[in-house]
């Protein structure tokens, strides 16, 4: 798999390919984790091809397998960079233009020249380098499905620790997700510091927010 997604980015014909994807869009608690990751294509080895052989979007991966996959991205790429937007930023800014902010500013902190940036289904207008919005990026693009595989780890791994300071949420097992236990869970105890209050969600109907 991922020397068919390497072959995609070889396929613009420069040397460096970054690409971005977020966690967490979905999500009714919790950050949105967007990351970047920038691989120099000229300098990659047949190895770091082999040792990324699994790389696909993040959510065809088992947790276990995005933790095996973690470490070996950060080791072969050029660059990564990770931009978190919390809670109440999403609630003031809108969903979707933090969304869109958090992957350019992640893609700003990597980009190269000679190179393209690409993001997963979402143009984002100028960041001063060639860009391409790639549709269903994150299985085709193995820049953008080693993004997907870092903010999906870095995110899940905070939902994880947050667990322990928010009781009663089980955030480390849904991670934020809308989950019949989540759901219940707001029922009984309202919500945390951690949930965003603008989504339009069956969960928050029976509250008085």
């Amino acid at each position: 798999m991922g020397r068919r997604l390497f072959a995609f980015d070889r396929s613009f014909g420069v040397r460096y390919v970054a690409g971005a994807d977020e966690a967490g869009r979905g999500c009714l608690a919790g950050p949105l984790v967007a990351a970047a990751v920038l691989f120099d294509l000229e300098r990659l080895t047949p190895r770091d091809v082999r040792a990324l052989g699994a790389l696909n979007d993040s959510k065809q991966h088992t947790s276990e397998g995005r933790a095996e996959l973690f470490p070996l991205i950060l080791r072969i790429a050029a660059r990564v960079a990770i931009v978190t937007r919390c809670a109440p930023g999403i609630d003031e800014r809108g969903l979707h233009v933090t969304n869109l902010a958090a992957l350019r500013d992640a893609l700003a902190l990597v980009a190269r020249e000679p190179g393209v940036c690409l993001s997963d289904g979402f143009p984002l207008g100028d960041l001063g380098h060639q860009h391409r919005a790639i549709v269903g990026g994150d299985a085709r693009s193995a820049a953008i499905a080693a993004a997907s595989v870092i903010a999906k780890e870095t995110r899940d791994r905070y939902m994880r620790r947050a667990d322990a300071h928010h009781p009663g949420f089980q955030f480390a097992d849904h991670v934020g997700y809308s989950t019949p236990e989540h759901r219940e869970a707001i029922e009984r105890l309202g919500v945390s510091p951690l949930h965003r209050l603008s989504f339009q969600s069956a969960a928050y109907q029976q509250l008085r927010l």
